[in-house]
Formats: C-alpha cells, structure tokens, sequence
C-alpha cells in the first residue's frame, strides 16, 4: 500500500464487485475506508471461492486494507451510527461509496442533510435503476457473440467479471474528481454510475459503435485469431499453448527473425501483392501466416520458444492455468513488487496484490489483509464516533452492532 491519498475517509456499503473493487482501491492508496455490513454479514461474505473451512476468499481479497463494522440499519440506532459515520466532520470525510440501493436508509437527500458537502457515489445496474450485473450487461454489449471458435453459432462468455472492475476502477477516479471539486468549490455531489454505462461506453471508444454505425458491420466471431490485425494461438511440442502477436511492423519482424520465416513470408507477400509490414494485410493472409507458423511452434517446446521469441523482443506469451501462473509465473510472485505474503485471519499465508501502479513520490507500504467481518466494530465506535465500553456494549447486547465473525 501507499499513502498517496491518506486523509480520505469512505464509508462503503456494499456487496459483490464494483463497489468493493473502488473501495480496496482507494485503501490501497492510503484512504481510510470503512465498510459496513449488516449483523451476521452481508450478501457476499460467504461467496466463492471458498476455503475447505467455508471462509471466503473472494471476500477477503476485495477487503483488503479495509476496516469492518457491523450493524444492524434496520435498526434506528444502528442506522444513526451508520450516518454518524457517513456524515462524519472534517475536509477528507463525508465520502460514501455504495452499490446497494441509494434509498431508505442509504438515501442521499437524508445524507445530505446531515452533510451539505457530501460526496455519494452510487453504482446502480442500468441508468435507470434496474437490475443488471456483469454477465447480463456483457450479454448485452455483444462481447460473448464474438468470442469463441470462428463459426460457432452460440454466445460464448467471458469468466472475467471485467465491467464490474472497470465500474469500480471509474468510481475511483470519480471519487477523486469530486474530492477535487469539493476542495475547490465547498460543494458536494451524488455520482450516478452504472454498470451498463461501463460497458457501453467502452464499445463506444473502442470504435465497436462507430464500425456498425459508418461501416454498417456486426463483427463475426474469429477465434483467437485478434481483428485487424496478426495474432493467434499455437500448439507446442510439449502439450503447452502460446499466444503470439504482431500489431507492430517491430514485433512482425521479430516474429520473423526468431522463426527464421523471413523468406518464405516475403513470398507470401508477392504471391498476394501485400505489404505484410501493414497491419490490415496481416489480417487479409492470416490464414497462410497461421499455416506457415503452426509447424514451427509443433516442433518446439514451450522453453524453446521462449527462448527464441526473448532473444529477439517478440510479443507472445504462453497460456497458464490459475495454477500454472502461480506457481511459475515471476510476474505473480513477490518478485514483483506488487506483490507480498500476508497472514489473512482465517485463511492462512498467501501472497497478495497491492496497488498496480508505482508511486516515485510514494514509497509501497506493506499490503494489509482484510479484516475478519466486524473485526474493527468497536475500534470505529470507539475512536471514530467517541462511545464509551458501557454504551458499546449495550449495542452489542442489543444486537444493533457485532464483533468479529469466525469462519
């Protein structure tokens, strides 16, 4: 972790992706991020994967570096000690982050009431409220239509939950944004995100709206073969898998110097009147490209190509499992710095991410593990809200706050 934006206090309500990914983002650049859960956790604290003793993985790995309460909302105390904390003073709190519903007691005009300046980001399924989550917004954006074998008449979807990580990424830049504006104007804002904006807006600036709207095309599935450009997918001698790329006129020629194919492709390319050092004529031949290239890659192992393809600089790399990145991968290890060993309560030893970017100004501090559910209830009552022993423990008595959850 880094200090980077220590000062900033978040309050997140939360449950799944998006909302917890923001939150894990912005304490892992130093903010101060309180989530809140209901008693007995809430709809995600028990979500796959799992360990063998039912603790969740998924949990702890999207709360990292987080402080946990646990109260009851439903509750008219536990609700005001929900907006005491959301409302809290001073100029990096008043910051709250949630993708539950914004009503009730999450409402905003209730919020702001109690905080003029308070900044709410509110991360709903589609613009107008409905229900949507990363796999029906991925359906609707066309992405699973295009993807999988060439021919294949089904949709085919990603397992990446990438649109909620691209939502939580953009609330934590909005989030940012607001905290500036608030800085400079005195004012606070509610930020309405939703999900199918994510994506949407993605097909919007990658040129996929714009390709149906002037070009009037709908993009056929081509495998794993990448559109517009040279790269596909060979079979090596020892059962191993890689992926090679060439959307460069340097990583083509590197591609041809580490094959030893130079000649033969300069033949293709007189036989097909293209210049290959162009991306579009890659495209048009890739099929012969792709023939000429399998046999070489059939007759190498996996640690002979990577030594041919480093030598020279080309762009490839090789298909892992989960298992395969992590137990051979350098770039998923801590040697890369990114990365360190923690002790998760609950969980045991693992190696954990911490932010993917390198501060120069900012040294990394060591990554933090997740809380255990409700681990820091009566820390937050205490040094946040300034409760004494005898009234925390009346909540506790009345079931209005809990304490650490085991398992």
């Amino acid at each position: 972790m880094t200090e980077i934006i220590k000062g900033l206090r978040v309050v997140e309500a939360s449950a799944f992706i998006a909302a917890p990914y923001a939150g894990l983002t912005l304490a892992q650049l130093g903010a101060n991020v309180i989530r809140i859960d209901p008693v007995g956790g809430g709809l995600d604290h028990k979500r796959w994967p799992i360990t063998r003793d039912g603790n969740s993985l998924y949990w702890a790995g999207l709360n990292k570096g987080k402080r946990s309460i646990m109260l009851n909302a439903r509750d008219p105390e536990g609700r005001e000690l929900a907006h005491a904390l959301m409302t809290r003073e001073g100029p990096g709190a008043g910051i709250v982050l949630t993708n539950l519903p914004a009503r009730g007691w999450l409402a905003y005009d209730t919020l702001k009431a109690r905080r003029d300046d308070l900044i709410m980001l509110g991360i709903t399924g589609n613009r107008d409220g409905s229900v949507a989550l990363d796999y029906t917004v991925n359906a609707a954006a066309g992405f699973p239509l295009v993807t999988g074998p060439a021919g294949h008449a089904g949709p085919v979807n990603h397992v990446m939950p990438v649109w909620d990580v691209v939502a939580g990424l953009s609330a934590v830049t909005a989030i940012l944004a607001a905290e500036r504006m608030r800085r400079d104007t005195g004012q606070g804002q509610f930020i309405a995100h939703a999900l199918s904006d994510a994506a949407f807006s993605t097909l919007s600036h990658l040129g996929y709206v714009a390709e149906v709207q002037i070009n009037g095309d709908d993009r056929p599935a081509t495998g794993n073969q990448v559109y517009g450009t040279y790269g596909c997918d060979f079979a090596t001698a020892d059962g191993r898998r890689v992926m090679i790329t060439a959307f460069t006129t340097r990583h083509w020629h590197a591609l041809l110097e580490a094959t030893g194919l130079a000649g033969r492709m300069a033949k293709v390319a007189e036989l097909f009147e293209l210049d290959l050092d162009r991306e579009e004529a890659r495209w048009e031949a890739r099929d012969t490209i792709t023939a000429l290239l399998k046999p070489w890659f059939a007759a190498r192992t996996l640690d002979q190509i990577r030594t041919a393809m480093n030598t020279v600089g080309a762009c490839w790399g090789p298909y892992q499992s989960f298992a395969q990145a992590v137990r051979e991968d350098p770039r998923l290890s801590t040697e890369n710095p990114m990365f360190a060993e923690i002790d998760q309560p609950g969980i045991g030893r693992h190696i954990a991410a911490g932010p993917m970017v390198d501060f120069g100004a900012a040294p990394r501090t060591p990554v933090k593990p997740a809380p255990l559910l409700g681990a820091d209830t009566d820390a937050i009552l205490a040094d946040d809200l300034g409760l004494d022993s005898g009234q925390i423990g009346r909540l506790h008595d009345a079931g209005i706050v809990a304490g650490a959850a085991k398992g």
